[in-house]
């Protein structure tokens, strides 16, 4: 059976999608994009704080199904300039310890907002 999760500590979704799904284990997180909860405007002030944003946006829906950026197997970063690739990565990076997830990067013509960067992110727990 499939759980809606859902916290007011991320982004409220800006469309019909939910902010996370648990189903037998498995948390599928929507991708996150730079917004403050708490103030509902885009971090924008550099690529490294986009970033730092967004992987709060996901430890916040993480924590709400009772995961860690441990539990994660899988993640998507759409960027929409491979250029910002390595100032992501040294942000990104931080958030995990070891055992890495397995990961694709995106570039993209566009992002909703405006923004520079998504990230997306599938988690197991038994």
């Amino acid at each position: 059976m499939k759980k809606i999760i859902t916290t007011d500590q991320a982004p409220a979704p800006i469309g019909p999608y939910s902010q996370a799904v648990a189903v037998n284990g498995f948390l599928f997180l929507s991708g996150q994009v730079p917004i403050n909860p708490t103030t509902g405007e885009l971090e924008q002030s550099s690529i490294k704080e986009e970033t730092r944003q967004v992987m709060r946006n996901i430890n916040a829906v993480l924590l709400e199904a009772g995961y860690d950026f441990s539990h994660i197997v899988k993640i998507t970063i759409f960027l929409t300039d491979m250029s910002l690739f390595d100032e992501v990565n040294e942000v990104y990076g931080s958030f995990f310890k070891n055992n890495f997830p397995a990961r694709e990067t995106v570039a993209v013509k566009g992002l909703p907002k405006g923004v520079n960067v998504e990230i997306s992110a599938t988690a197991y727990k038994a």
